[in-house]
């Protein structure tokens, strides 16, 4: 599946929504570093924000930032 990055303006204006602090995109997420947590991106272009669907960090990090989820 190719990736199709998160639009720059959305990036932009996007904060972690646990810490409001600073996120990158990263493959298949978008990362907040001080949570140490992965917001999965969704059907290529699309973040999922919340914060019971985030990924622990490491496991993100094991998984190469890869993930199978469907909507």
């Amino acid at each position: 599946m190719d990736q199709m990055p998160v639009d720059k303006k959305l990036m932009d204006i996007l904060a972690c929504p646990k810490c409001k602090g600073n996120v990158k995109e990263q493959s298949m997420f978008i990362t907040c570093n001080k949570c140490k947590l992965a917001y999965p991106i969704l059907d290529k272009d699309i973040p999922d924000m919340l914060i019971e669907d985030a990924w622990p960090l490491e496991k993100a990090k094991k998984a190469k930032f890869r993930h199978t989820i469907k909507i």
